[in-house]
């Protein structure tokens, strides 16, 4: 028996069968008269790991939390039962008015996770949702509903960020994001956590330094360690803060499995049926520790995360996934170089069908911002000017086929008003995209705003000597900063506008938040220019 968990009634095994598709708890259905759970008694608050909310629509919207009175205990507490959850979604955050209440089961198989899709709800407005286990109760979160197909919307607002190394720095981007008003929701470009081992003592350039805060264990490899790790950054109150501000779009990046990982390749050269067990832990770790849908449920190493969400008539917001489909990255992945496999014919980086899919959804939206949200720079930058080409391998640059073809039919097909967002970089960036060694012209295909990390690489500083070079000889680029923080984005009918929002240190909790500048792209003129 659980030190922090104790039984009144023995549950019933019939219970199990309470699930959605046959994938498992995800959905709470009406419960069997003759089926009874224990009330449970918990030592320890269990809603430790906070709640969350995701992919919303019209009429409802994924409510996410997680049982773990003990989270970076092996069995976080819990013991191998699975436990009943209620749930409640109100029209106020007093919870005076309840629009949709129901229960749902915590089962050990998916980590005491909870992923409830709750349908009904009344379209573009907020509601507020919390759960309760026997008589604990959680904090509560808020999450705002799509419009309608069709509406005339004349803004949405949403907010970007990403990237958030826990030993580098503090999460204090996460609370100033919490508290940004009227946001329609979050888009989470990747790498919620690191794999890599604990570290007490980093380069710190001028000699070692104490990391801010540090990895409770060795690198990460199985489905307990990766557990913990999501464990260890969800007790972070900030980051608990900005998913109960608002609903939350989430695709991975690298470090959810390892380090410029793609297929079934690491950068380890480790054999693929090996490092394929390795992406099945971490994908059904990903899935437990994100508010997705059932049809992002993992099968086997493999997790549907490519996506679409609509904003009426004025923004379409297309989530791609550019790591489980790509080839290996060329000329061993070494930064700042190049070679024949940069033109490879047969390179992927969103593979063929996901690649239709996109195209599809770029053709036929009658959108009027087509978005690409995704994770790796699209703008070929020159990173070694005066010495020879070189590109970042691991972003488009390396792929120049798979880039240029998307960018070809993105110019064909007249496919107005697209923009990329992105993440990785650990750099803020705005800029132009052009085909690949094209001269930049007065008209772009596209516009690509890069967001910068919430912790990852440190404090940063305003613009790193190397880049001051590169921006000079890559007139597609417009905008590069290098402090940490998030971007907010107001688009209307008529402007898209962008806010780079940065901290001044992130190696303390008392970072102070600024506007490092707006930036802006009209409808219908791809062109970046100052807000």
């Amino acid at each position: 028996m659980s030190r922090v968990f104790e039984k009144r009634y023995a549950l019933s095994r019939r219970a199990l069968l309470r699930s959605v598709g046959g994938l498992g708890a995800l959905t709470a259905m009406p419960l069997l008269s003759h089926e009874a759970f224990a009330q449970p008694v918990f030592r320890v608050y269990p809603f430790q790991l906070g709640v969350a909310a995701g992919d919303p629509q019209p009429d409802g919207f994924v409510i996410w939390t997680r049982l773990a009175p003990e989270p970076l205990d092996l069995g976080y507490g819990m013991p191998s039962e699975p436990v009943e959850v209620k749930w409640e979604v109100a029209a106020d955050a007093g919870f005076r008015t309840v629009a949709r209440s129901g229960t749902a089961v915590a089962r050990p198989e998916l980590g005491h996770s909870v992923h409830v899709e709750v349908a009904g709800l009344e379209p573009a407005r907020p509601y507020w949702y919390r759960f309760t286990a026997g008589k604990e109760r959680s904090l509560y979160g808020r999450a705002r509903t799509t419009p309608l197909a069709g509406t005339d919307l004349q803004r949405v607002r949403f907010g970007v960020a990403g990237c958030q190394h826990y030993e580098q720095g503090y999460f204090t981007a996460y609370r100033k994001l919490a508290a940004e008003p009227d946001l329609d929701f979050v888009f989470c470009y990747g790498d919620y956590i690191y794999e890599y081992r604990g570290e007490r003592l980093a380069n710190g350039g001028t000699g070692p330094i104490e990391t801010i805060r540090q990895h409770n264990e060795g690198e990460i490899y199985s489905l307990d360690d990766y557990r913990r790790r999501y464990a260890q950054y969800k007790m972070d109150a900030d980051l608990q803060a900005a998913h109960a501000a608002a609903a939350w779009f989430t695709t991975w990046d690298d470090h959810e499995i390892d380090n410029n990982w793609v297929g079934d390749i690491d950068q380890d050269g480790t054999p693929a049926e090996v490092f394929r067990l390795r992406r099945q832990a971490a994908a059904q770790a990903y899935f437990e520790n994100m508010p997705l849908r059932a049809r992002s449920f993992p099968i086997g190493p493999s997790v549907q995360l490519y996506r679409r969400a609509s904003y009426g008539r004025l923004l379409d917001l297309n989530l791609l996934d550019t790591r489980q489909y790509r080839t290996d990255q060329p000329c061993g992945d070494e930064w700042a170089a190049t070679c024949a496999g940069v033109a490879a014919r047969e390179a992927q980086v969103l593979g063929a069908a996901q690649e239709k899919w996109l195209l599809d959804s770029l053709s036929g939206s009658r959108a009027r911002w087509k978005v690409l949200a995704q994770q790796i720079m699209m703008m070929d930058l020159d990173r070694a000017p005066g010495k020879a080409v070189g590109y970042n391998l691991d972003s488009w640059a390396g792929y120049a086929q798979p880039r240029d073809r998307l960018l070809r039919q993105i110019r064909d097909r007249r496919i107005e008003n697209a923009i990329v967002i992105t993440g990785d970089e650990h750099q803020n960036f705005a800029g132009e995209l052009h085909l690949t060694g094209a001269t930049p012209g007065p008209r772009p295909i596209a516009s690509e705003f890069v967001v910068t990390s919430i912790s990852s690489g440190g404090n940063g500083q305003d613009q790193r000597p190397d880049m001051i070079e590169i921006q000079r000889a890559n007139p597609q680029l417009k905008f590069n900063n290098a402090q940490r923080g998030y971007m907010i984005c107001d688009v209307t009918p008529e402007r898209w506008e962008s806010e780079f929002k940065v901290l001044d240190k992130v190696s303390d909790r008392e970072g102070a938040l600024s506007t490092r500048t707006k930036l802006a792209v009209a409808a219908d003129d791809a062109r970046v220019v100052s807000a």
